[in-house]
């Protein structure tokens, strides 16, 4: 479980990957969308990987997302 309590903090979501593309949408970033969307991703992630568990797999596959 130290793994998971290490990663909580981690950023996951590349902010000025995020930035480029919205910037191709005509529109700005604010400074708090990037700990939005990573919050978003990890529980994305973790959905993900409890339906992986369920269905007694290792591996998460693109239809646990």
């Amino acid at each position: 479980m130290k793994e998971v309590s290490a990663m909580e903090g981690e950023v996951l979501v590349v902010a000025s990957k995020v930035r480029t593309y919205l910037k191709s949408k005509d529109v700005k970033m604010s400074g708090e969308l990037v700990g939005a969307l990573n919050n978003k991703v990890k529980a994305v992630l973790d959905a993900a990987s409890a339906r992986t568990k369920a269905n007694k797999r290792s591996t998460v596959k693109p239809q646990d997302v």
